[in-house]
């Protein structure tokens, strides 16, 4: 009987509420840089950290969706949508464990996070399981053992929520989420 080959995965999650082009610049990155054999993007229902979300769980999904489409080695996936509540990502890690062979988890996160990682859920556990890539939003110091993502978009989602400037949406999705903050007025 043939034993089943362990996978290198990397994990990209986030509200991406909306979606905007430093999320598809650390895909391109990540997969350039990682050694991976798929990386999964997965949109949070609620941001354990949030109250709140503006574009529906479902939209985000769809807009991912269509963002990554043709990407070979990304897959959006539900998970956390499905929950329909906030998941802490130490769920999130323990649920690619059990349904997937891994040899490598890489766990891509914001720089931004890197200050409050410690009250993430479990965190000495999640230390455990995954490699921690940093997505760099501006220079600045970063532990030795931390691996990093350069990335020159300073954008968030929040602040393109303020000010819906299309340069920093991906074309292929530009006009969606366009035409949805216009619909729902959440500017």
């Amino acid at each position: 009987m043939q034993k089943e080959q362990k996978l290198n995965i990397a994990i990209f999650g986030g509200s991406f509420d909306p979606p905007h082009i430093g999320h598809e610049m650390i895909v391109k990155k990540a997969l350039e840089e990682l050694d991976i054999d798929m990386l999964y993007v997965v949109p949070t229902y609620l941001n354990p950290f949030k109250n709140s979300f503006n574009a529906p769980p479902k939209r985000r999904f769809e807009w991912l969706k269509k963002l990554f489409k043709s990407y070979d080695k990304v897959k959006i996936c539900d998970f956390e949508i499905k929950q329909k509540k906030a998941v802490p990502t130490i769920k999130t890690v323990e649920h690619f464990y059990k349904n997937y062979n891994i040899d490598k988890l890489y766990l891509i996160i914001g720089d931004d996070n890197l200050e409050n990682l410690h009250k993430w859920k479990e965190y000495e556990k999640l230390k455990e399981l995954v490699i921690f890539v940093a997505a760099t939003r501006n220079k600045k110091e970063y532990p030795k053992n931390l691996k990093i993502l350069e990335i020159s978009a300073n954008i968030s989602s929040t602040k393109l929520r303020e000010n819906l400037d299309t340069r920093y949406l991906p074309a292929s999705i530009s006009k969606d989420i366009i035409k949805y903050y216009k619909e729902h007025n959440e500017r």
